[in-house]
Parts: C-alpha cells; structure tokens; sequence
C-alpha cells in the first residue's frame, strides 16, 4: 500500500500509512505485552538514542504489524523468537519481508538469540543503515 500525505499549514508535514483498521487492537495489546528481547531493544532505541532516528514500536503497515519502524529511515526491525523457525513461519516471514520491501521499506531480521548473545553486534547494525 502506498503511502499518503497529509498537508499542514507551510505543505506537507506527515506521512501516513494505510493499514487495517482491526489491527489496531491487537497493536496495543502487542505494545502492553512485550516479550524480554523486544524490551531490551526498546531500551536502546527509544527517546532517539540510535543517532537521533526515531522510532516506534508494534506499528501497523498494510496488514502487518511490524515490531519496529523508524519512518525516517524506512527501516523496519523484526525480532524473531523461537515460534519463527517452523516451516510455515519461515514461508509467511519472506512473504511478509517481500510484500514490505516492494512498499520500498529496508527490514532487519534478528533472532532474539542474536539480540540477548551479541547486543552490541546488532545495535552496530542497526547503526550501520540508519
């Protein structure tokens, strides 16, 4: 889904995503309810510490709930615990990964694994496309 812009008094001052509507809940619930590993990146990527990006968490693009979004970067940041690792999981995140990066967004893939053993490693990865 492409985005939109909504204009503001000087031109354009937003850019807003389509997204399903019923998602919106189970968003919220998501952000309540986060698991160790997305509190931990949370801690490292609120309150504009990762160079001054950004970012949100449990946000809705199209029909997807994205883990974390910074709109500034069009980067998308996806933490995979161990329910990713099935067959039909590992199908449905590539069709997930495809249809976002076609709307022209950039997605990382870290297993929580990876963030728990190498913090470091990802945040300097994250640093690296920002």
């Amino acid at each position: 889904m492409p985005h939109f812009f909504k204009g503001g008094t000087g031109g354009i001052t937003k850019i807003m995503l389509f997204y399903d509507t019923e998602l919106k809940q189970l968003s919220q619930q998501l952000r309540s309810n986060m698991t160790d590993a997305e509190k931990l990146l949370w801690s490292k990527a609120r309150r504009k510490q990762l160079k001054g990006f950004q970012f949100y968490r449990q946000r809705i693009i199209g029909n997807y709930i994205v883990d974390f979004y910074c709109p500034k970067a069009n980067l998308i940041i996806e933490l995979d615990g161990g329910h990713h690792y099935t067959e039909e999981s590992i199908k449905e995140d590539s069709r997930r990964d495809d249809y976002l990066k076609e709307q022209g967004y950039r997605v990382l893939r870290f297993s929580d694994r990876e963030l728990f053993e190498n913090l470091k490693g990802v945040l300097e990865r994250i640093y690296e496309i920002l």
